[in-house]
């Protein structure tokens, strides 16, 4: 789920603008891409490596990945989505693979684990020693789901009998990005408390640690949604929490960075479902397996589209005399089709965000029913206009005017229920309300247009 935490970081010391670096690596080939490839490995982390390799097709990707060297293809290929990764992964020999999994911490290969063959684990397992693969069955007693599966060890952690002194002395040897926090254990990893940076460093230093503790610091229960967890730190004022076991022992913490990171793999996960396509798709996927990939969406499509024409044919005779039916049919179906995915869009944010309840549910719904009125008044009136002036014909104006004004008012309440009822039954709905939406939208807008036309004209 966060395999790719870092993805995106920044590098302040590297020259140019990234795209720049993309756009100039993708135009070369041969000797010419190596050196200029060779210059982005010496100026760039990690993040900006990774994303270069997931830019080139699969034949050069490998070939640009074997310039990178020692530890450094670990942290690559760990900021990697995980199609990208598996495609270097398949084309490694077996002794290569060997002396990558040596290299790989417990966490790491937990974060890989989401997505590597079972066989592939079983083989990294067998490079780690004893105290390693315990430490990653640690973790591995939670699902992807959990947030105790990712807890992030690079924390301070101090024992119960520490002063103030010692924490100070902790904070000035280590890394920013271990922390704010000292988080207080027992001898046997029992968490007693959080003390922060700030007040360390303002204390007395022959003060004990436990002194200090603030009880009223939130904590993560392991076993807490992956996501839940992450919208709670990141909407309280803490820069990180600690995760604890069901016994107490702590594991981990969640850092503001991570979860935030979470929350924007959750959202592009729910925009690229829309499509029916995975968040580590790999841009040069084999073209069999993703034509296998799309194929199920495109068949889920081509039922509804069937259902919108089988709605057209009951309507015949009516197609037959006013052919200008056929001509303006597209503009109710597509009017509808932009209104629906307006609230659709907003319903699963809020969902996503966790803004939408039953509570608010009914407020929501007319909320979006008055804005389609106003628009389908206004709308209605437009397209009823034009629509008798380009025909000549009043009628078909005030029927396609009243067609618009009803299937924007059905869109308006699919956009809103839809997601709620797809979330009652445990469905994504990011995945599967557009096309459930397109095809309300597109069967009421019909029957209504050429169920009216049919009233008048026949």
């Amino acid at each position: 789920m966060i395999e790719n935490q870092q993805h995106q970081d920044t590098n302040e010391t590297f020259v140019g603008d990234f795209s720049d670096w993309i756009q100039t690596l993708t135009l070369l080939d041969g000797e010419e891409q190596a050196k200029c490839f060779a210059d982005m490995l010496a100026e760039a982390e990690p993040g900006f490596i990774a994303m270069a390799l997931e830019s080139l097709p699969r034949e050069q990707r490998f070939e640009r990945w074997q310039q990178v060297e020692g530890l450094e293809r670990v942290a690559v290929l760990s900021m990697m989505r995980s199609d990208p990764r598996l495609s270097i992964l398949s084309l490694l020999e077996a002794d290569d693979i060997d002396i990558l999994f040596a290299m790989l911490s417990p966490e790491e290969l937990i974060d890989w684990s989401d997505s590597l063959p079972e066989s592939l684990v079983d083989r990294a397992l067998q490079q780690m020693g004893d105290r390693q693969r315990e430490r990653y069955a640690l973790f591995d007693q939670f699902d992807e789901t959990q947030v105790g599966r990712y807890a992030d060890h690079r924390m301070l952690v101090l024992s119960e009998t520490s002063n103030v002194a010692q924490a100070q002395r902790f904070f000035r040897r280590i890394a920013l990005d271990c922390g704010d926090n000292v988080f207080i254990t027992d001898n046997d990893d029992k968490y007693l408390g959080t003390v922060s940076r700030h007040l360390i460093f303002k204390s007395d230093p022959e003060a004990p640690l436990l002194s200090l503790i603030d009880d009223d610091k939130p904590v993560l229960s392991a076993d807490s949604g992956l996501f839940d967890a992450a919208e709670y730190l990141q909407h309280s004022n803490e820069t990180e929490m600690p995760i604890l076991a069901d016994d107490g022992q702590l594991l981990g913490r969640l850092s503001l960075r991570t979860a935030t990171e979470i929350i924007r793999e959750h959202l592009e996960s729910q925009l690229m479902a829309g499509a029916g396509l995975k968040e580590d798709s790999d841009l040069f996927a084999p073209v069999l397996k993703s034509a296998q990939r799309r194929a199920v969406w495109l068949g889920i499509n081509l039922l509804t589209a069937f259902l919108a024409s089988a709605t057209i044919s009951l309507f015949e005779p009516v197609l037959a005399q006013v052919v200008a039916l056929a001509v303006l049919m597209p503009v109710v179906a597509s009017m509808g089709g932009i209104a629906g995915s307006q609230s659709l869009t907003l319903m699963i944010r809020g969902m996503a965000m966790g803004q939408v309840s039953r509570g608010n549910l009914w407020p929501l719904m007319r909320n979006e029913l008055g804005i389609s009125v106003v628009n389908g008044i206004v709308w209605s009136v437009v397209i009823a206009f034009v629509a008798a002036w380009w025909f000549t014909d009043p009628s078909l104006g005030i029927i396609i005017g009243c067609a618009i004004m009803v299937n924007l008012l059905a869109a308006a309440a699919s956009g809103v229920l839809i997601p709620m009822i797809l979330d009652k039954f445990n469905q994504d709905a990011a995945l599967s309300g557009s096309v459930i939406l397109t095809t309300v939208t597109d069967v009421i807008g019909f029957l209504s247009f050429l169920g009216l036309a049919t009233w008048v004209y026949l």
